[in-house]
């Protein structure tokens, strides 16, 4: 996959694991754990959605950005890397949505 700027986005969030939380707030979220980084990711995604209500495409953009970023961290604290994501994505390309739903097991 050719350099992302979610990809780039993502080695600084991992280069920050190991920082100061008293000066990164990345790092804060990190040595918070995953619960915290979800649920922060959970406040963002409220966040994104009020924002497309309003109907303002820059509140959205900025909203949308924290919100990929917040996923970021999420994916970081749960140990779990970008290209397994990547890959899932790449899996279903091609796939009906509807097919793809009804092929996970419930």
């Amino acid at each position: 996959m050719t350099d992302h700027v979610l990809d780039r986005l993502a080695a600084t969030i991992a280069a920050r694991k190991d920082s100061d939380p008293e000066s990164s707030y990345t790092a804060q979220l990190l040595a918070a754990g995953t619960a915290k980084a979800a649920q922060k990711l959970g406040e963002e995604a409220v966040e994104t959605v009020i924002a497309a209500m309003a109907e303002r495409p820059e509140d959205l953009a900025a909203e949308s950005a924290d919100l990929l970023y917040h996923l970021l961290v999420l994916w970081a604290a749960a140990g779990l890397p970008p290209a397994a994501v990547w890959q899932a994505l790449e899996g279903r390309q091609g796939v009906s949505g509807i097919t793809e739903k009804n092929s996970r097991s419930t």
